[in-house]
């Protein structure tokens, strides 16, 4: 299969790798959106923001604004996804990965397995976002007109 358009071999450390990468970029721009909202509304920044699942809701300023944060950062992952795995059929794969690590983070953190139900619709609605846009952003740079000679044109 050597002559096959975009033939990949299995790569369990580019795989890795990818993960790790897409953890960073989203733990660090839900960090900055965060920081960016805190500084907004002159509120404490703290984890729990992050990882406590009981701050997510409709009922509080807070919340509201933490609600926003997640999902400014589901858009700033999709931009994520294009630079990093720049393939949109693996777009929902990282995406889903992402968040699972996610709640395995908000489950270790508060020692209880998040059930409050606007984290759950949070959560769900960030991966749909990161997901469709991320794929969106891919496949249009995957679909690009690719040039088929390297010579310069000339005017006949």
């Amino acid at each position: 299969m050597a002559g096959q358009f975009r033939s990949y071999v299995w790569d369990p450390l580019l795989i890795l790798s990818q993960i790790v990468l897409m953890q960073t970029v989203y733990y660090g721009s839900l960090g900055l959106w965060l920081a960016l909202v805190d500084a907004l509304v002159r509120s404490t920044p703290s984890l729990d923001q992050m990882f406590d699942a009981e701050i997510l809701g409709f009922s509080t300023p807070p919340g509201r604004l933490s609600m926003m944060s997640f999902i400014l950062n589901a858009l700033t992952c999709a931009l994520g996804l294009l630079y990093f795995i720049r393939r949109g059929k693996q777009c929902l794969d990282f995406t889903v990965t992402v968040h699972f690590f996610h709640l395995l983070g908000c489950w270790f953190y508060s020692s209880r397995f998040p059930s409050a139900l606007t984290w759950w619709l949070v959560q769900a609605v960030c991966i749909a976002l990161m997901a469709v846009i991320g794929e969106y952003l891919c496949l249009r740079t995957e679909l690009k007109e690719i040039p088929l000679s390297s010579a310069p044109k000339s005017n006949v």
